[in-house]
């Protein structure tokens, strides 16, 4: 294993977002101030309680979930599209790292920011709405395990894009929807059952569900099903990026 070259990329990945602070940082926590305002308080008059939880409270681990999501794939994305785009990535593919310290490199660094993230928002909640996290270790291991596995999504949409408005097309038109209608604000069991099967199609609700449970020990759905498919869509990725490292896919020219 080359620590050197893994922390020489991850060192290098970690000084953008510093140099990026205020878009990095400061944006995701004033919007999710924002939604606080928006669905804690107008709507949550209206929906006092959620499997016995506050209204406020309870959309704390959707919103986490939210920008876990949206940050751990644009980060990634990025990480991977801007040296591609620049050329510069032949430098790192002609470099003595393997495959497998590349892509630790850029997803680590990418997870990393995303995990700060979340934990930042997760402080700022509790300013807004009193919280409690009956599973705490199980929560770090929902946040590290869905950051790492929408790390190498990210990673894999950077591959594929070839410009720029491929590189938002899955973000804005696939994540995105798939998270608001994954449980982030509601309890899929407040829908209608057809609905409420319907939503089981979406990968999200697992995710979210799962997460969901660490905080107050209530689910949508099992919580051994949540893992299950979380470590099916890591699993997933995981093979589809070693598939673009052996076949040279969009990597080299």
């Amino acid at each position: 294993m080359n620590w050197q070259a893994v922390r020489a990329i991850y060192h290098f990945e970690m000084a953008r977002t510093r140099r990026t602070l205020l878009q990095s940082v400061m944006a995701p926590v004033i919007s999710t101030s924002l939604y606080f305002v928006v669905f804690g308080s107008a709507i949550g008059g209206y929906i006092p309680e959620v499997e016995g939880v506050s209204y406020g409270a309870f959309i704390v681990p959707g919103l986490i979930m939210l920008n876990l999501l949206t940050q751990s794939v644009s980060n990634a994305t990025f990480a991977i599209f801007f040296p591609k785009f620049s050329r510069t990535i032949y430098e790192v593919l002609s470099a003595p790292i393997s495959h497998f310290e590349i892509v630790a490199s850029y997803v680590g660094a990418a997870a990393t920011k995303a995990i700060m993230l979340s934990l930042i928002i997760l402080a700022t909640a509790t300013l807004f709405v009193p919280l409690r996290i009956e599973h705490p270790l199980w929560m770090l291991f929902f946040l590290v395990l869905t950051a790492l596995t929408f790390s190498l999504l990210g990673f894999i949409l950077g591959i594929w894009a070839d410009n720029f408005e491929k590189l938002q097309l899955v973000p804005l038109l696939v994540i995105t929807p798939l998270t608001f209608l994954g449980g982030s604000f509601y309890s899929i069991d407040m829908l209608p059952p057809l609905w409420r099967t319907v939503s089981l199609f979406n990968p999200v609700v697992y995710l979210v569900s799962g997460f969901r449970w660490s905080f107050y020990g209530s689910a949508d759905v099992a919580v051994g099903v949540s893992i299950g498919m979380a470590l099916l869509f890591l699993a997933v990725f995981i093979v589809i990026v070693m598939w673009m490292f052996r076949t040279g896919y969009r990597l080299k020219p």
